[in-house]
């Protein structure tokens, strides 16, 4: 493996300079690649091809330990270590699924929106490099750092150019609803497929833990989950086939009568203005607030038809963070369902035993 280590290094000085003589590439931002396209393309055939021939030389016996295999993903296939060492997450989907599986990445990048390091990852990313936001990666430090495998869910075509001359890297595209086969594929990935499948048992008995709690309440309560941006005079509320919407529908939660009409794959919420926050309401709301979205959701909290809502006249609006309760995979939805164990169960027990208590 040394020689491919080594060429990933040259690779990486070759980055460097194309970058000085064509400029820094931004996710979303449209550039000509003609010419580096063509450059970076060949390099890219020559660490494939080194890949290939450790593959085709090696003894049998090697090849069971491993030094390269094939991986089908996003952008085809792509040779990549069987048990990568300097793992590079380019997002906090793939930091949270390598985290959950036992693997800790080198660096990673942060979220561009959402809270940072949310709750579900605390005391799980000491040590772990910052890339920047992940809408621009530092890529001086990714070369730097001489990782093995980069992972991203997903990595856009233009940066997929960059990041594979650097290391192997897999794009897998990210799904709301979708996100227990990206933890199966990540796993195979990685070597940890039955970790994976322990963790979505250890998952499921969780989901049917909480339903026999709930008991007959289960159905009975309607849930609504709100988004608040910073800086926004909308919110949004959070369909089926959103993440969030997903895990209530799988919990067996229902929604609001206001939010259940059809909606396709892609459509993972729905703007709300002030003069419709009757379309928000529900036994229960799960505001999830944004970085720097407390003024935001203080706007909506003075408005009349706000303090009108069922879920705010009975006391059930539970503020919740947006780092794990909009996007992610095993580590938040398990954080969500810790929310809904603590603001459904037990505070609710809490409140019928003193309203028991009142009235003798």
């Amino acid at each position: 493996m040394g020689g491919l280590n080594s060429l990933v290094r040259e690779l990486g000085k070759s980055l460097l300079h194309f970058q000085r003589l064509f400029g820094t590439i931004r996710t979303n931002q449209q550039r000509s690649l003609s010419r580096r396209g063509f450059l970076l393309g060949l390099l890219t055939g020559l660490l494939i091809s080194a890949c290939r021939r450790q593959v085709a030389q090696a003894p049998t016996s090697q090849l069971v330990a491993g030094e390269c295999r094939v991986v089908q993903h996003d952008f085809g296939e792509t040779f990549v270590p069987m048990n990568p060492q300097r793992l590079i997450a380019t997002d906090e989907n793939a930091l949270e699924v390598s985290l959950a599986l036992g693997i800790k990445p080198i660096a990673a990048g942060e979220p561009n929106l959402v809270s940072g390091r949310a709750r579900h990852l605390a005391g799980k990313t000491e040590g772990i490099a910052s890339l920047g936001k992940e809408e621009q990666l530092n890529l001086e430090k990714m070369v730097q750092l001489n990782p093995d495998l980069i992972l991203g869910f997903p990595i856009f075509s233009e940066n997929y150019q960059v990041f594979s001359q650097i290391a192997p890297t897999i794009s897998f595209d990210y799904t709301h609803t979708g996100w227990k086969d990206k933890l199966r594929r990540v796993g195979e990935l990685l070597g940890k497929t039955q970790q994976a499948e322990q963790l979505l048992a250890q998952y499921q008995a969780r989901i049917e833990e909480f339903q026999q709690a709930m008991g007959e309440r289960l159905e009975q309560t309607e849930v609504s989950v709100v988004r608040f941006y910073a800086g926004f005079k909308t919110a949004e509320f959070r369909t089926k086939s959103s993440f969030p919407g997903s895990i209530l529908e799988e919990v067996g939660l229902p929604r609001p009568a206001a939010q259940r009409q059809p909606v396709g794959p892609g459509e993972t919420f729905v703007m709300v203005s002030l003069e419709r926050l009757d379309l928000l309401d529900g036994d229960a709301i799960f505001a999830a607030l944004d970085p720097g979205a407390k003024d935001s959701f203080r706007r909506f909290q003075t408005s009349p038809l706000w303090q009108s809502l069922k879920a705010v006249k009975n006391d059930r609006v539970y503020v919740v963070d947006s780092g794990y309760w909009i996007f992610g995979n095993i580590l938040a939805a398990n954080a969500i369902l810790d929310d809904l164990f603590k603001y459904l169960l037990q505070e609710e027990n809490i409140n019928d035993r003193t309203e028991s208590l009142n009235r003798t």
